[in-house]
């Protein structure tokens, strides 16, 4: 039985943007993650302000207006560094623990949680304070206020979505995939950093 060709024009609108996004993926892997991290970190810090805004309507408070500063921070931080370092570390996770490895799911999870994740959210709350101006007195006031309390909250968190991300999904979704999730994470860290 012949299978006909279906015409590009008759493809629907998410699958050609799929199309798309895995013809930029192969083509500019690096620059392809970072720019998706910079949107969805975005919209993260902007999903954050708007459960901020309902929070304070329903409380009588003043609401404010939205804060494009803090987006473009987000959109910042998710192009130049989330994008980029998730896409080293998850190759380097497969170079340095291949699935061959018996003890692989536990050694990159280890790896993942107790070096990776510490690490990555002093990188956010370091170029976060870079980005909004604050000085070094700042920096270690947020770290000492909300950096445990970040961090065994990212543990709760991230620990079953990285566990299924570093051992199922296939390497050039990762960064993807953890931007997915970092999406309602990174307006769990904006609230949390006030």
């Amino acid at each position: 039985m012949p299978v006909a060709s279906v015409p590009v024009r008759d493809v629907s609108v998410h699958t050609r943007l799929l199309q798309q996004y895995l013809h930029l993926l192969k083509k500019y892997p690096i620059l392809t993650k970072s720019v998706t991290s910079g949107i969805l970190s975005a919209l993260g810090n902007l999903l954050s302000q708007v459960l901020e805004r309902r929070k304070k309507a329903r409380n009588g408070s003043t609401v404010g207006e939205i804060d494009a500063a803090g987006a473009t921070r987000y959109a910042i931080y998710g192009l130049f560094i989330t994008g980029p370092v998730s896409h080293v570390f998850y190759q380097l996770m497969e170079v340095w623990m291949p699935t061959t490895d018996p003890y692989c799911i536990i050694k990159r999870l280890l790896l993942d949680r107790l070096f990776f994740a510490p690490g990555f959210l002093l990188l956010f709350y370091f170029v976060m304070n870079i980005l909004e101006a604050k000085g070094w007195g700042d920096f270690e006031k947020k770290m000492r206020n909300s950096y445990w309390t970040a961090l065994k909250m990212n543990w709760k968190v991230w620990t079953p979505f990285q566990f299924i991300n570093i051992n199922f999904v296939p390497v050039q979704f990762r960064v993807l995939f953890a931007n997915m999730v970092a999406l309602f994470w990174y307006a769990y860290l904006a609230s949390v950093r006030k």
